[in-house]
Parts: structure tokens; C-alpha cells; sequence
């Protein structure tokens, strides 16, 4: 017993440390506390919920196998030669646009920016302090001002609102509080603060009667009327407040070397996620938007947003891409656009991982690590001899590498074939995964940091849904607010755990809302309840 136990702690010890040497923070910027998480070690078991992209390729691989008889479509594909996904080079086409199994060793240039926050706060910056690097009074009174001239236009319209009298600035911060603190309470309905449920909390209701917050929240707007310009575009009320936090986010961080893109998770609280029923899940109504991110997998911080509208016309939607292999490759241009020239090294999924992406963006001095799907990944130009399932058996942590010019293909093998495209880290150093039960699987470094990185920033996913914002509205550009100010206030309790002010007094994130919150509210007493 107690040899197992040396032995699990000595796996425990070299997790970690390979875990520093990628650059992941190893949850020096997750929780104290009760609702502390540790991230001791990474795994790519299909146990893990926090490892989808790599669950995904396993199972993929899975169905490959245990499809036995092919459709007669592909099995004609494969007679004549042309096996792999659309697009695939054959084993002679490989060898003519230079893909060879000859390796070289490839070393990304030194990072070109430094890292960390870009402006220092005082030990006694409080909660709002930090939010309002992001949401500020200007843009608080823009909401005022906005709201009025909406509830002015509606009533001259439909008739005037006897119990309606113009927001003001102290208004809209409370009516900012209330909405957040269905996050930290995690009530479903921001209506229950005022209710004599389970949800109640009178400590705040008393701020501003149920009534006025119902007036504020049905005249509630960003923009409140359609600008002459650009008048197609489905996300005018949101967009100027986008474009400001997008600013804010780059003004007051300056990401690590490595960074992701993907989809956050957005939808609910995983906790109710597992726990309601079937029924419950149906009855949710779908988004309409679509949300990626480009997230620094050192800190968790959010640096870029992008969103789009899944139906509708104009730029910002969809639908004018929808089934094109360059959807997702035009999101990830627009989440890099400020990033070229640093030698920045990007993770990505499935869906954005293609050749010809990453190979524009070496040109910008950005590199690339991303996992591969011959279902959802655009293949073109790689070998099909790499794509496709042999019928030799293969070792676990077995790998087979091709290379064009510093580009690198990888396959892997643990209970599946893995296939990872790269140009961020050289195909001639190996790196080890760590799991629980297995012990040590050698792999490509490619792999290891592929799944580390990733790892991290799936499980930060379960500490970021702390923030996610319970109010469910209908309208989607009211949606994508609430949900760009959960993110916002995700962001600044980062900068708060790298500030000096938590150094005087360490609040845990759930800590850190509940005094956002009251200062929102301008309470007497900000103190986060114990």
C-alpha cells in the first residue's frame, strides 16, 4: 500500500513538473478556498470531461474500426485510389508537394512581448475597481442615456408610462448588480431576488423596489435606435459595446506565448447540465449567436472575442458561410489579427485546423499546434497514408511523423489514432503523458503540449462558469451583453488574483462577486459574506 502510494506520488511530482516547463500556471491563478480546484496533472483518458477535442478524435477512430463493411461509395473511393478525406494527397501527390519522413528539428524564435498586466493597481483597488477597467462610467452612462431615449421613442409610440422616470448612472449600476448576482447565487430568475422562495435576498431587494427594476429592464438598451450606416448588421445594438470591451480587454493584459482558440462554454452551469432532465434540456431555447475566443492558457485571461449570428443577413451572420470549410478559418484570422510579428504559438480544434491556415500564419510569425479530425477538420493538401486507419496493430504511444518544410503530421496511437498538425514544436523531441492509472505514455512534444494546454483551459471552463449570468433573456443582442459581461468580470478577477489587492485581502471568486455585487449596489457594508 504504502508503495503504491510513493508510486502515485512520484507521477503526481513529474506531472508537475512537465507541467511547468510547458508554461501553464498549474492553478497558481485558480481558487483559494473552499471552492478551490486543483489542476495537478493533465490526462487525454476518455474519463475526462475536460479532454472533449481529444474524446472526440478517439471516438471518430473508434467508429472507423468498427465499421466493417463500407458503403459502396467508398469502397469504389478506395479501388481508385482516393481513400482519405476530400482534398487528401496520395502517396505519390505527397512526395511531390514535398511531404517526406526525413525530421528536422524546429524552434520557434523567442517570444516578442512581455506578459503579465499592463497597468499596476493600488493594494486597495476594490472588485468594481477592476470590472471597470473593462465597463466603465462612460460606458455605464451610455447605457443611461441609450435607455432613456428607447423609453422616450416607446412611448411616444405606444403611449406614455405613468410609473416610467428617466435612469440614472447609480441606477444602472444597481440594475447591473442585481442582473450579476444571479451568477453568484445561481437563481434562475433575477426576479426571485424580490420573491419569498428559496432565492430570495433581501439584503439587496431593498436597494430598489421589483417594479422600477422591471421598468429599467424592459427599456433597457446599448444602442436604441438603428444607425444610417451599416444598417444590415445584426448586432448594431451590441456592437459599439463589443468593439469597447474588445479594446480593454487588449489595453489592460498582454498574454503568454501560448494561447487558445475555441468555444467557451456558454450554454448553463455544468452543475445543472448534469442534473436536470431530458425534458428540462429541450425546453432551453437554442442560441442564436455563436461566441469564440482567443484565451492566454497561462492565466485563463479572455483577450479577444468574436461573435456571430447563426441566422439573419449581413456580415456578421452565418448564414453566408454556412457549410464552407472557411468559416471557421476566417473566425480564427479575426481572433489573430493583433497577434502577428510576436511569435506567438496558437492551440486549436478540429474545426480550424487545416494546412493552409497555419501555414498563413507562419508567414505572420504565428504558430500553430492543433489536433486533426478527418470528419470536421478541411484536409486538403495532407497525406492520405497519415489520415487513414491501418490494418497493422499499433503500440500504445506508438507515433509516425511527415514533414513539409518546418510543418509537421503527426500520428499517434492510444487505444485510437490521434493526428495532430504543427509548426510550434519540433518533431524530434518526445514528451510524456501522465495519467492516473497507466503511469507514463511517450508521445511526441507536440502531443504532450497539445493536451496540457487544452486541459487547462477546459477545466478553467468549471471556474469560469462561476460568472455565467442566470438571466435568460429573448432578445439576442441582450444575451450576448449579459454574456460579454461575464466574461468581463471573469477577466477582472484574474487581474485582481496578479494584483497587490489580493495580496491584502484574498477573496475567493465566489467572494470577488458577491462584493462586485454590493459595490454595484452601493451597499454600507461591501464585505463578501463568510
Amino acid at each position: 500500500m504504502a508503495e503504491c502510494a510513493r508510486k502515485a506520488l512520484s507521477l503526481l511530482e513529474a506531472a508537475r513538473s512537465r507541467y511547468e516547463s510547458l508554461q501553464i500556471s498549474d492553478d497558481v491563478f485558480g481558487e483559494s478556498g473552499d471552492d478551490s480546484s486543483d489542476n495537478l496533472f493533465y490526462s487525454t483518458s476518455g474519463e475526462s470531461d475536460s479532454d472533449h477535442y481529444i474524446a472526440e478524435a478517439g471516438e471518430e477512430e473508434q467508429n472507423q474500426q468498427n465499421q466493417p463493411h463500407q458503403h459502396p461509395q467508398r469502397r469504389a473511393e478506395k479501388e481508385s485510389g482516393h481513400s482519405g478525406p476530400p482534398g487528401s494527397l496520395s502517396h505519390s501527390q505527397a512526395e511531390e508537394e514535398g511531404w517526406t519522413e526525413t525530421l528536422q528539428d524546429v524552434t520557434v524564435p523567442p517570444y516578442k512581448d512581455t506578459y503579465g498586466p499592463a497597468q499596476k493597481m493600488p493594494d486597495s483597488a476594490s472588485a468594481l475597481d477592476f470590472f471597470q477597467l473593462f465597463v466603465p462610467d462612460n460606458c455605464i452612462q451610455n447605457m443611461v442615456t441609450q435607455t432613456n431615449m428607447y423609453a422616450k421613442k416607446f412611448q411616444e409610440r405606444f403611449g406614455s408610462d405613468e410609473g416610467w422616470c428617466p435612469v440614472t448612472a447609480q441606477e444602472m449600476k444597481a440594475f447591473l448588480g442585481f442582473v450579476i448576482s444571479t451568477s453568484v447565487h445561481r437563481c434562475e430568475s433575477v426576479l426571485s431576488i424580490w420573491s419569498s422562495g428559496f432565492f430570495s435576498n433581501r439584503s439587496i431587494a431593498l436597494k430598489m423596489s421589483q417594479s422600477r427594476f422591471e421598468k429599467i429592464l424592459k427599456y433597457f438598451h446599448i444602442v436604441a435606435f438603428r444607425p444610417s450606416q451599416g444598417s444590415n448588421q445584426g448586432l448594431y445594438k451590441i456592437q459599439p459595446f463589443l468593439d469597447s470591451l474588445q479594446q480593454s480587454f487588449s489595453c489592460t493584459f498582454r498574454p503568454s506565448q501560448t494561447q487558445v482558440l475555441h468555444e467557451p462554454l456558454i450554454d448553463e452551469d455544468p452543475v445543472f447540465i448534469t442534473t436536470c432532465t431530458e425534458r428540462e434540456l429541450r425546453k432551453r431555447k437554442k442560441r442564436k449567436f455563436s461566441l469564440w475566443v482567443r484565451q492566454c492558457t497561462s492565466t485563463g485571461f479572455i483577450c479577444q472575442i468574436s461573435v456571430h449570428l447563426k441566422e439573419g443577413q449581413g456580415i456578421d451572420a452565418l448564414s453566408a458561410l454556412k457549410n464552407k470549410p472557411q468559416l471557421h478559418s476566417l473566425v480564427a484570422k479575426q481572433l489573430c489579427q493583433n497577434i502577428s510579428g510576436k511569435n506567438t504559438i496558437i492551440f486549436t480544434g478540429p474545426s480550424i485546423t487545416n494546412l493552409s491556415l497555419f501555414t498563413e500564419f507562419s508567414k505572420q510569425d504565428i504558430f500553430c499546434c492543433g489536433l486533426l479530425s478527418t470528419r470536421k477538420s478541411d484536409c486538403t493538401g495532407l497525406p492520405q497514408s497519415m489520415l487513414v486507419c491501418t490494418s497493422t496493430s499499433a503500440q500504445r504511444g506508438q507515433s509516425r511523423v511527415m514533414m513539409k518544410g518546418g510543418m509537421s503530421l503527426i500520428s499517434w496511437y492510444n487505444k485510437g489514432h490521434f493526428r495532430f498538425l504543427t509548426n510550434a514544436y519540433s518533431p524530434t523531441k518526445q514528451g510524456m503523458i501522465i495519467k492516473r492509472k497507466s503511469g507514463e505514455i511517450p508521445c511526441p512534444l507536440a502531443v504532450e503540449a497539445f493536451a496540457a494546454h487544452l486541459s487547462y483551459i477546459c477545466k478553467y471552463d468549471d471556474k469560469y462558469s462561476k460568472y455565467f449570468i442566470f438571466h435568460k433573456p429573448n432578445k439576442t443582442w441582450q444575451q450576448v451583453f449579459w454574456l460579454s459581461i461575464s466574461i468581463a468580470i471573469n477577466n477582472a478577477y484574474i487581474l485582481y488574483k496578479m494584483s497587490d489587492a489580493y495580496s491584502a485581502k484574498r477573496y475567493s471568486r465566489a467572494q470577488f462577486g458577491e462584493r462586485l455585487v454590493r459595490e454595484l449596489l452601493d451597499l454600507d457594508d461591501c464585505s463578501p459574506t463568510q
